[in-house]
C-alpha cells in the first residue's frame, strides 16, 4: 500500500470496567488511518473520537512507545503483539493491514495477569518474582574496573541476549499454559552467565522458580509459543538452563539436610 493513502477498518475491541465486571467486545470504526501511523497511535485517534462523543476511551498501557520499557501488549487477531515477529505492539504499523480489515483486539489473559481495565492488565507478578532473587551480592566502594574481571565473549553475549528481556509479557499471553518460564528465565540467565551472579546462583533460581508457581502461572510444556512472540527473541535455551538451575538448587538443599551442612 503507498504511503498517500489511508485505510478503514473495524475494530473489536474488549472493554471491561474491571477485574471483577463482566467484560465483552464492542465494535468501532477506525477510519482513513494511515499506513505510517503505529498500532498505538491508531488506538489514540480512535480514543480522540470516542472523547469527541463524550465516551470512555479504550484503556491501553503504553509509556516510552520505542520498544523499550515493555509497557504495551495486546493480543492482536490472537497474536501477542501482533503479526510482525520480534517486534512489540507499539512499534507494528497499521501497513501490516489492509484497507476493510476487522481487527480483534484483547488483553493478555492469564490468571496471574488479571484485568484492570479494558486492555490493561495487573503485571505486578513479575516484578514480585524479581523481588525473590534478581540481584546480586556486591562489595561497597568504588565502581571497579570494567575489564578488571574477565568475562568470555560467549558467555557476555548470552547475557546480554537474556538482559534483552523487557517484561512484557507476551510469552504469557501466548502460551497454552499462561506459563511465565520464558521470563523467569531471562531473569535468571542475566546473572547466571556473569560471574558476579554466581554467589546466589542456585538460591536465585530456587526463589524465582517457586515464587513463579506460587503467582499462579502454568507449568512450561515446551509448546515455544513463548519465544514466537517474544518481541526481543529470548532464546528457549534458557528454560532448560533454569530448570537445570533449579534441580541443584533442591538437591543441594536436600544434601544439606541429610549431612546437617
Amino acid at each position: 500500500m503507498s504511503h498517500g493513502k489511508t485505510m478503514n477498518l473495524r475494530l473489536h475491541v474488549w472493554r471491561q470496567k474491571d477485574r471483577r465486571s463482566a467484560g465483552q467486545f464492542v465494535q468501532y470504526d477506525a477510519q482513513n488511518v494511515s499506513p505510517d501511523m503505529s498500532f498505538l497511535e491508531m488506538l489514540d485517534v480512535v480514543n480522540e473520537g470516542l472523547l469527541g462523543k463524550g465516551e470512555e476511551p479504550i484503556a491501553f498501557d503504553h509509556d516510552c512507545r520505542e520498544g523499550i520499557c515493555g509497557m504495551c501488549g495486546l493480543m492482536i487477531n490472537g497474536i501477542a503483539h501482533g503479526p510482525d515477529r520480534a517486534t512489540t505492539t507499539c512499534q507494528l504499523h497499521m501497513r501490516r493491514f489492509k484497507d476493510g480489515d476487522e481487527v480483534w483486539i484483547e488483553p493478555w489473559r492469564a490468571q496471574a495477569f488479571p484485568v484492570i481495565r479494558d486492555l490493561c492488565v495487573d503485571r505486578g507478578a513479575f516484578d514480585r518474582i524479581i523481588q525473590t532473587g534478581g540481584y546480586v551480592s556486591m562489595q561497597v566502594g568504588s565502581a571497579p574496573d570494567g575489564n578488571a574481571v574477565p568475562i568470555p565473549k560467549t558467555e557476555a553475549d548470552l547475557a546480554m541476549d537474556a538482559a534483552a528481556c523487557i517484561g512484557c509479557g507476551a510469552c504469557v499471553a501466548a502460551c497454552p499454559n499462561a506459563s511465565a518460564a520464558l521470563f523467569t528465565a531471562a531473569k535468571i540467565a542475566h546473572f547466571a552467565h556473569l560471574p558476579q551472579g554466581q554467589p546466589e546462583r542456585d538460591r536465585r533460581a530456587e526463589r524465582m522458580v517457586e515464587k513463579m508457581d506460587a503467582e499462579g502461572f502454568g507449568n512450561c510444556t515446551n509448546h515455544g509459543e513463548c519465544h514466537a512472540v517474544c518481541p526481543k527473541d529470548i532464546p528457549l535455551r534458557f528454560i532448560a538452563e533454569m530448570n537445570r538451575d533449579y534441580v541443584k538448587a533442591k538437591l543441594l538443599g536436600e544434601e544439606d539436610r541429610v549431612f546437617g551442612d
